[in-house]
């Protein structure tokens, strides 16, 4: 698929343990044409470029002879700690020879970063300054040593698609060591197809995905296809591709790699919504009836107490919770208007026996059709 570069600004990468994983746990020669590459890039064209960069517990394992990832949180810490100062040395030492007058900046973010929305914007900030200094070449990774959750946004694939979207990125290309997404595991099946294009990612799409990663990795295709379907539905282009093939930028702006590219939704979600979709955590679920679940996708409402059947969590006021179906379908997410204990009272009720029960009504709706995203 030909990429009109014309319209192309801002570039996001991500670089996969995969590649730059082998027999030791981490080697570094593709990293080193990566570099070569990306350096051409930023000097023949005039692009921002951002690297969502795996690595850092390979690199550790590597410093520390380790052949097998470690299992628990703490050990994974200790060795993203050690692999992180590696990775960022790596790669100040390759542009350094390799970009001629390029510099590089390393950006370690945790959920928490996206979560609140002052810090949303600061990390969104500082990318532009960054990009405002011409010569620069933000490196963005997981904090692993603070998070806490498996070390996982889920993954740098999510990561990845969230910077796209923070920064307004016409294109983010995923690197692996795989083409693309095929219709069966190639591994598995020698008359596997790739498919070159997704226009939508419906259940068709997703069922082609498997779920493996590497020894030292911890995404697959489902992270990337996830990592797509954020990325396209706040206007960026998403591209998989195999980093081992030379020169594969380059080839995926001319239009001649063998790759899948996802196309974006015509109408992206503003960068408010995008803060609510992919940058908030959800703090709880609300389970909606058949005629709320109705209401939400097809007449564009708000959600009222009488539409929710049950449940989960424990949210305050503004907090932003998933919205499914009895089915457990995804729906939405939402910033809510009451807490979970208060929503516990009134769910079920119609808004006007909301005062009766809590002594007053602050809202009519539990979460306002301006703060919500259908997903």
């Amino acid at each position: 698929m030909q990429f009109d570069t014309s319209q192309l600004k801002t570039l996001v990468v991500k670089i996969g343990t995969s590649l730059i994983s082998g027999q030791k746990a981490f080697e570094g020669h593709v990293l080193e044409a990566m570099v070569k590459e990306i350096s051409a890039l930023k000097h023949e064209r005039t692009l921002n470029i951002i690297i969502v960069s795996s690595g850092a517990i390979g690199c550790g394992m590597n410093s520390m002879g380790m052949a097998v990832r470690p299992s628990s949180l703490p050990q994974k810490q200790a060795i993203a700690a050690i692999g992180q100062a590696t990775l960022v040395h790596y790669y100040e030492t390759l542009f350094a020879t390799h970009g001629a007058d390029l510099h590089t900046a390393q950006i370690l973010l945790s959920e928490r970063d996206l979560d609140d929305r002052q810090h949303y914007l600061n990390v969104r900030n500082t990318l532009h300054e960054l990009f405002e200094m011409k010569t620069v070449i933000p490196i963005v990774n997981e904090n692993d040593t603070t998070a806490v959750d498996e070390l996982r946004f889920g993954d740098n694939d999510t990561l990845a698609a969230k910077i796209a979207a923070k920064c307004n990125a016409e294109l983010l290309i995923i690197l692996s060591d795989v083409n693309g997404l095929y219709d069966k595991n190639p591994a598995k099946h020698k008359d596997a197809t790739l498919i070159t294009r997704v226009d939508e990612i419906t259940e068709e799409i997703e069922a082609c995905a498997g779920g493996a990663g590497t020894h030292t990795g911890t995404g697959g295709m489902r992270t990337k296809l996830n990592a797509a379907h954020i990325a396209t539905a706040t206007g960026t282009t998403v591209t998989i591709a195999n980093g081992h093939t030379p020169q594969i930028l380059h080839s995926i702006l001319d239009g001649s790699a063998s790759c899948t590219t996802f196309v974006p939704s015509e109408e992206a979600l503003s960068h408010f919504k995008r803060w609510i979709a992919y940058g908030r955590t959800t703090k709880g679920t609300l389970v909606v009836d058949t005629g709320a679940r109705n209401a939400l996708l097809n007449q564009g409402t708000s959600l009222l107490a009488v539409g929710i059947s049950n449940l989960d969590g424990h949210f305050e006021k503004g907090d932003a919770v998933l919205i499914q179906d009895k089915a457990g379908q995804e729906l939405a997410r939402a910033l809510v208007n009451y807490s979970s204990e208060d929503l516990a009272k009134i769910m079920g009720k119609k808004s006007s026996e909301i005062e009766g029960i809590l002594g007053e009504k602050p809202y009519n709706e539990v979460a306002h059709r301006d703060n919500m995203v259908i997903l």
